[in-house]
């Protein structure tokens, strides 16, 4: 594979793993939708050539809607952060290595772990500590729109990451800066509620 083509597979593959800690199937369903109709170049290793199939596709279709409904019910949410916790490293380290086309199939599969599953991990722990933090600070009233919200982040980056890899290193930074913010102010919030609740006689 050629420097330049490495690096944008790279990149491509980082973007779809850090989609995949917002959402885990939903990039998978892209990334599948992209390889099985020939878009933007994308093509898959030759061991995730079944990523492509039309059986993969249905299967991510259900579980995608599966999972983009679940998350909008709180409790449930939480739920699947602590499943999203081992699957979604999993989903990332998968879509970081399909894409990694040209070089030796175990060498992609380390590449894969090595990249996608902790791009995965930290989006994901950053978007549990949204959870946590909005339902401490709203009683969980606020994470549907939260859901929400990092689905079109999740989708977003991962169109970002299929039709314009090189952009990716910026639309990272920019969403776990968003992210931790989102963090910080609900906390900052928090705080005076605690203070003025222990305080009360």
């Amino acid at each position: 594979m050629h420097p330049t083509q490495l690096a944008l597979a790279l990149l491509l593959g980082l973007g779809l793993a850090a989609s995949t800690g917002l959402n885990t199937f939903l990039p998978l369903l892209l990334l599948s939708a992209a390889a099985h109709w020939h878009l933007a170049g994308i093509t898959l290793g030759a061991k995730f050539h079944w990523l492509g199939s039309d059986v993969a596709m249905v299967v991510l279709v259900v579980a995608c809607v599966i999972e983009i409904v679940a998350d909008k019910f709180p409790a449930v949410d939480h739920l699947l952060d602590v499943i999203g916790s081992v699957v979604r490293p999993v989903a990332g380290a998968t879509a970081a290595a399909s894409v990694l086309t040209g070089i030796d199939p175990t060498v992609a599969a380390i590449v894969g772990i090595m990249v996608g599953a902790p791009t995965s991990f930290g989006f994901h722990s950053l978007k549990a500590g949204t959870r946590v933090a909005s339902s401490a600070a709203t009683f969980g009233c606020a994470n549907p729109l939260l859901s929400l919200v990092e689905d079109v982040v999740s989708f977003t980056l991962s169109l970002f990451a299929i039709f314009a890899p090189i952009t990716v290193p910026l639309l990272m930074l920019l969403i776990a800066w968003a992210l931790w913010s989102v963090v910080k102010r609900i906390r900052r919030r928090e705080t005076p509620v605690s203070a003025a609740a222990g305080s009360a006689p």
